[in-house]
């Protein structure tokens, strides 16, 4: 069962629109524990270097990126619990993306969408779909299928 405890997100850049503000502030409030980590715009080998500095070593790296896998929300619900106890960090990049060293270190590459998104929205989008994925997992009624 997915627990937000034990996810962090790792975003690099600051969310300005307050309409993705709120979004994120609904499903932070749904999903207690989750954190995200907000890191400072830079040239991508500089974020690259900074996410590698902020993981934990206890934290298992997921990369969202463009050429990740494409899972279905079911299929993402399934692949979380497979985790299990592991602490999870989703890593996501700044207008250019990740650099290949965070790719390179990650355990697995996830895409939201083959279409590209805005940091920001990518931020909104990942937090929505792990809260889906929990109430698949739960059973309860905000998935429809």
């Amino acid at each position: 069962m997915l627990n937000p405890s034990r996810i962090r997100v790792i975003a690099v850049g600051k969310v300005r629109k307050r309409w993705i503000q709120d979004g994120l502030a609904v499903y932070l409030k749904r999903l207690p524990g989750l954190v995200v980590s907000e890191l400072r715009d830079a040239d991508p080998a500089r974020e690259g270097q900074v996410i590698l500095a902020e993981l934990r070593p206890e934290e298992r790296l997921v990369a969202l990126c463009e050429e990740g896998e494409l899972l279905s929300s079911q299929a993402l619900a399934q692949r979380l619990q497979g985790t299990g106890s592991e602490r999870l960090a989703f890593a996501i990049g700044g207008a250019d993306g990740l650099d290949q060293a965070v790719k390179a270190r990650a355990s697995w590459s996830l895409s939201l969408s083959p279409l590209t998104f805005p940091h920001e929205l990518a931020r909104l989008l990942l937090l929505e779909q792990l809260y889906r994925a929990h109430s698949i997992q739960q059973g309860g009624a905000y998935h429809r299928s």
